[in-house]
């Protein structure tokens, strides 16, 4: 019961309020008491998405339209961060834990000389997560792409792609099982 009034809430707010911040929120959306939302112009949210506590979302560049972008069914866990300085892509259908990062940017580090909070943020290259994937609790997205149907093991470290119908864990990740179609069956790589 008191599941159902907290939502009902978190609802009427997502309507009321996040509907004329956000460039674009769908039907049935929904977002639950986020932790900070920078630039909310730049984030296209589609229908039935949940996003859920103390998330944090943020475009680094004001005036980009759809920099962060989230298709229909998506749903985002506990204190997830997604940070898109060009753009962060998020398929139908996709799963993503608690405590996830999600980023095509990167402090700079180079000049030993300068503290790495005062330097450039830098590019990484976009991130596109595949529509019916899940990344598992406290897994980090940086500067690389997911293929649709995969599965991130928990606590992993994504800094290259991985295609798609592959299950990768690791730190960095790594492809330990890919779908063999031939076969109907996941088989170790």
């Amino acid at each position: 019961m008191i599941e159902k009034l907290i939502r009902k809430k978190w609802s009427l707010i997502t309507k009321l309020y996040y509907q004329r911040i956000f460039g674009t929120i769908g039907v049935n959306s929904i977002i639950f008491k986020p932790l900070q939302i920078n630039n909310a112009k730049g984030i296209c949210i589609l229908d039935d998405v949940s996003i859920y506590h103390h998330s944090w979302l943020m475009c680094v560049d004001a005036s980009k339209i759809e920099a962060i972008k989230m298709e229909n069914g998506v749903t985002i866990g506990h204190f997830a961060h997604i940070i898109a300085m060009n753009s962060v892509l998020i398929e139908e259908d996709v799963l993503i834990a608690d405590k996830v990062f999600i980023s095509d940017c990167t402090h700079s580090y180079e000049d030993i000389d300068i503290p790495i909070i005062k330097q450039e943020v830098k590019k990484l290259s976009p991130v596109v997560i595949g529509e019916g994937s899940w990344l598992g609790e406290n897994v980090c997205v940086c500067g690389a792409s997911i293929g649709k149907h995969c599965i991130i093991g928990a606590n992993s470290v994504v800094t290259r792609d991985i295609p798609d119908y592959c299950v990768a864990v690791g730190s960095p990740a790594r492809v330990v099982k890919r779908y063999d179609f031939e076969k109907n069956e996941w088989v170790k790589v």
